[in-house]
């Protein structure tokens, strides 16, 4: 790599970072293409090839060295076991012949196996004769003076011959032997001068390896790291003009290009760096701009709760915020096909009022939905889409805004779980741009819009529901007791005119007390429904509600009534007290028609799970038989309630009198009243 120099050029970087020779050269053509991890396994890999092929060799040499050796001292003992023969034959007696003859034998046999193993070889021990053809004409030698010898010997061993002349013969055949072990230690030297050689050219490749792949290393890792180096140090001083050329496709020619990735990206960064502060600080401006905007109409969403003030306010706030010359807001049927104009800001007033409802197709507004256009921001120059509508419908389309001045529409759909409500309506005169973070804003100020106008519906429509719901519960009431005792009152009528009639006056007389009882039971009816209307429950507690509602029982049916508290629990939302309270009227008013009790006791059991029981110690009545007649509905109303609020309501009933148990399911920490004190609930 050559050294990074200042290149004052236009067109060229101001300095280079490359190989120094390495590319070159053959090796560095070749391996230019590599990534330094394969030129380094190559060279690694190569290297050691070449030391396992020169270990390889000497194991191979040392081997054939140590197996010479033991050859020759087989040879050797093949020299012993002459003379131990000669001295054998010339020294034994005569007498002694039939154990002359099995020594004899047996020497012979040892001396046979000798031979056998030289000849063969043992690759365990290791033993085996470097075969060539000095030592194979020495050992044949060998062989064919061992077959005349062992002839002669056991020719003497029977007495068939005279043992005077056998050591002459073994003189030579050991002279033989030591011929046969002279060649094989000549060509032992030969491979010792091998061994040695190689173990010379070991060491000499050892060092020339040390030495190559010393220069791989600097030329491929250390120069090129130095330079890299060197070349970043001139970027702290300041030269950010610094470059790198790159001339390899290795880690190094990566992380040449990511240098230079970085010196340009650090030259652009100071160069346009206070360029790029203004930018950012113009954009940081701009987006607080939108997060306030988007702020202050989600904090206005949030704080109105009448439709016409919000469309009202909103139409201001997004005309404002959009820099537009007029704002309507228009509010479509669930087929997109009317849009009826909730609020408008300067707004011309022809067109704020023939345009209270717009069939879509009659002008540009709600067009684009109509016709399966895009539900995201539309900007539609209102010239020529109106003359787009003429031609593609041959109507005449209303020119309002022409008529005003405008130029241009920009419509921002109302939508709300993919469903379009209505839209928004920006009319300019003139070509607004329009940027990608203003169009998410906008979109973003008429979702919070929509989900506040359907919020305002759903609440609605919750006040009728409860409205509805209450007007049923008050119907069940007035039906369970007054229109009852009304329509006991019309029969009597009745009766009472045919008695008049007859002129029976005793008739008259028991028709008139039975009239008089039933205005006086309809007017305790309407007294005790309005004690029961007047009560009201306590968030946190129900025990004041219940004490109250007691306290009027008492005075209504005078009766002595006791109530009990068990416990400490978590207490029952609103909701639930009100249809608790109204279960223990019902009941303590059975008890008042139909018990002939002489006290009342309530007791509310708050843990595990709330359970309110009324018990009296009147006359009972059988569950199971059920009302007398279609009149008596109080029981059924009773679980009615119970059931709406998911509890069990169950009637125990005998000669000492009825219990009533109304069970709820456990109240969870999130549906109790948020004013819930735990303090005091600890105490």
């Amino acid at each position: 790599m050559t050294e990074p120099q200042e290149d004052t050029s236009a067109s060229a970087t101001t300095s280079v970072f490359d190989g120094v020779d390495m590319p070159k050269s053959y090796l560095g053509r070749r391996m230019a293409g590599m990534s330094l991890t394969s030129k380094l396994i190559a060279i690694g890999s190569t290297f050691f090839a070449v030391a396992m092929a020169s270990i390889a060799l000497t194991m191979w040499v040392t081997w054939q060295l140590v197996g010479g050796a033991a050859a020759v001292n087989e040879a050797g003992r093949m020299r012993m076991r002459g003379y131990e023969l000669a001295l054998t034959l010339t020294q034994t007696s005569p007498a002694d012949r039939a154990l002359l003859i099995g020594v004899v034998d047996k020497r012979l046999a040892a001396f046979d196996d000798s031979l056998a193993l030289l000849r063969v070889g043992d690759a365990v021990r290791p033993l085996f004769v470097p075969w060539d053809a000095d030592s194979r004409h020495q050992f044949d030698r060998v062989v064919a003076d061992w077959d005349d010898l062992q002839t002669k010997a056991r020719q003497i061993a029977r007495g068939e011959r005279a043992p005077d002349a056998f050591p002459k013969d073994v003189d030579e055949f050991v002279r033989h032997i030591d011929d046969l072990v002279s060649a094989i230690e000549r060509h032992l030297a030969r491979w010792t001068g091998v061994l040695h050689s190689v173990q010379v050219a070991m060491l000499v490749l050892a060092i020339l390896s040390s030495l190559a792949l010393f220069y791989a290393l600097r030329s491929l890792v250390l120069e090129p790291v130095s330079r890299l180096k060197l070349a970043l140090g001139r970027m702290e001083s300041g030269f950010f003009e610094t470059r790198v050329r790159v001339s390899t496709r290795d880690e190094l020619g990566a992380l040449g290009e990511g240098f230079n990735a970085m010196a340009a990206k650090l030259e652009s960064l100071y160069v346009n760096l206070e360029q790029k502060v203004r930018e950012k600080t113009a954009g940081l401006e701009e987006q607080q701009q939108r997060l306030a905007a988007l702020y202050e109409v989600a904090a206005f969403v949030a704080s109105t709760d009448k439709l016409d003030e919000l469309a009202q306010g909103f139409a201001k706030q997004i005309r404002r915020i959009a820099g537009a010359d007029a704002v309507a807001i228009r509010w479509s049927n669930e087929a997109n096909e009317r849009y009826v104009l909730l609020a408008s800001d300067c707004l011309p007033h022809v067109m704020a009022q023939e345009e209270q409802c717009v069939l879509s197709g009659d002008c540009l507004c709600g067009n684009s939905l109509k016709t399966g256009g895009s539900l995201a921001l539309r900007v539609i120059p209102i010239m020529e889409a109106s003359n787009d509508m003429r031609r593609q419908s041959g109507t005449q389309v209303r020119d309002h805004c022409e008529r005003a001045g405008y130029t241009t529409l920009v419509t921002v759909p109302l939508g709300l779980h993919q469903r379009t409500l209505g839209e928004v309506e920006l009319f300019y005169r003139g070509m607004p741009v329009i940027s990608d973070s203003e169009r998410g804003l906008y979109e973003a100020l008429s979702s919070h819009l929509a989900s506040a106008m359907e919020s305002l519906r759903a609440a609605a429509m919750g006040r009728e529901a409860a409205v509805a719901n209450e007007r049923q519960l008050l119907a069940q009431e007035l039906h369970d007791s007054i229109a009852q005792s009304l329509a006991f009152l019309k029969i009597q009528m009745q009766i009472l005119r045919d008695a008049m009639e007859k002129n029976d006056h005793s008739a008259i007389e028991v028709t008139m007390k039975e009239l008089d009882a039933g205005v006086r039971e309809s007017y305790a009816d309407v007294r005790e429904l309005l004690l029961h209307f007047r009560v009201r429950t306590h968030t946190d507690d129900i025990e004041p509600a219940l004490r109250e509602t007691l306290s009027k029982f008492e005075h209504q049916a005078h009766l002595k009534s006791t109530l009990t508290i068990h416990g400490h629990g978590l207490p029952l939302p609103p909701d639930v007290q009100i249809q608790v309270l109204h279960v223990v009227q019902e009941a303590l008013s059975n008890v008042r028609k139909h018990a002939q009790a002489t006290q009342v006791w309530v007791d509310v059991y708050t843990q595990p799970g709330w359970r309110v029981s009324v018990r009296d110690d009147g006359q009972g009545f059988d569950p199971a038989a059920g009302p007398p007649d279609d009149t008596h509905v109080g029981l059924r109303i009773m679980r009615e309630r119970a059931q709406r609020i998911g509890g069990a309501l169950s009637f125990e009933s005998g000669a000492n009198g009825t219990r009533v148990e109304l069970r709820l399911p456990p109240v969870s920490a999130s549906k109790a009243p948020s004013s819930l004190n735990i303090a005091s609930l600890a105490t």
